[in-house]
Formats: C-alpha cells, sequence, structure tokens
C-alpha cells in the first residue's frame, strides 16, 4: 500500500510516517521504481503500536525502546514493565503538577471580582514571586 492507505489504515498521518522515517523509528520504507514508499501490514501493525504509545504519552525514546523489545522474542518483560513504571512515575508528576497549578488559578479567580474595577488578583498573583517549595 503506498503512503496514504498506509496513514489511513494506521490513522498516523503521512507526515508522520515521514518523520518516524526520517529519525529511524521505523525503517525507511520500500520503494517503487517511480520512488513511491510501499507498507506492508506488518508495517501498519507497527505504525499502530507507535500511535497507541504516543496516545499513551510515550516520549519518542521510549517507544524506541518499546518498539526494540517488542521485536525481541528474547525479551525480558521486566525491561518492558520498567519503562511502564517509569512513564507512569513521571504522568503522577505531571499531574500533580497541574493540580497544584489548577488549586492556584481557582484561588486567584476567586478572589477576582471580575467587575469594571482595576483591582485585580489575578494579574497581582501572577506578578508575585513565587511561593518556595522548600527545596
Amino acid at each position: 500500500m503506498n503512503i496514504g492507505e498506509a496513514a489511513r489504515a494506521s490513522g498516523v498521518s503521512a507526515k508522520m510516517i515521514r518523520h518516524y522515517e526520517s529519525i529511524g523509528l521505523i525503517r525507511a520504507s520500500r520503494r517503487t521504481l517511480a520512488g513511491y514508499r510501499q507498507y506492508g501490514e506488518r508495517d501498519v501493525h507497527l505504525l499502530r503500536f507507535i500511535r497507541r504509545a504516543r496516545d499513551l504519552g510515550f516520549a519518542l525514546e521510549s517507544i524506541r525502546q518499546l518498539v526494540s523489545l517488542w521485536d525481541d522474542p528474547a525479551r525480558a518483560s521486566a525491561d518492558v514493565k520498567r519503562l511502564a513504571d517509569a512513564h507512569i512515575a513521571d504522568l503522577d508528576a505531571r499531574i500533580a503538577a497541574l493540580s497544584e497549578m489548577r488549586t492556584t488559578l481557582v484561588a486567584l479567580a476567586q478572589a477576582c471580582r471580575g467587575d469594571h474595577r482595576p483591582d485585580c488578583p489575578i494579574l497581582q498573583g501572577l506578578a508575585a514571586p513565587p511561593a518556595s517549595t522548600g527545596r
């Protein structure tokens, strides 16, 4: 199948397929005599794998490692679990940071009257020096 068909079948845009090839995440596609890229079912399956990993928030380097493990029949599942656990820890840290940001912004928004006066606790809060985290 050509790149457009592979894109439709995998849910990965043709632009991203070319990008993944350029960074070596997937192997370069076979080419027709006219130079058109050609993909098979295994290529589409790999692209779906990558798309799912991206949907779960894995970074490209982690996906590279996951693809390598997926291709290795002698892999240890512990290696895959280690990558997943590291990603879960990263997600937990990002969720905590986002939750803290939300809490701060909610407090600032609630302190603002939202009327015609120029006094604005939101702007004052954004202009204030950051609170010490004790680190």
